[in-house]
């Protein structure tokens, strides 16, 4: 299915859950989005609340 306009539908996930074994659970926090790939053509990253973590962490963009 081909999309029709410029925004495209990305996955934020926690930089520290990826990375820190010793966290609270077991889960990784992940957020969905959009953003236009003709503006925003590199990977976005944003401070976002991380339930697993329990604080405000940088959520970058995975594909």
């Amino acid at each position: 299915m081909a999309a029709k306009g410029a925004r495209i539908i990305i996955t934020l996930e926690c930089t520290e859950c990826r990375t820190n074994p010793d966290k609270r659970s077991a889960g990784v926090s992940r957020y969905t989005t959009t953003k236009n790939r003709r503006n925003t053509t590199n990977r976005i990253e944003l401070n976002k609340f991380c339930t697993h973590c329990n604080k405000h962490t940088v959520h970058k963009e995975i594909k």
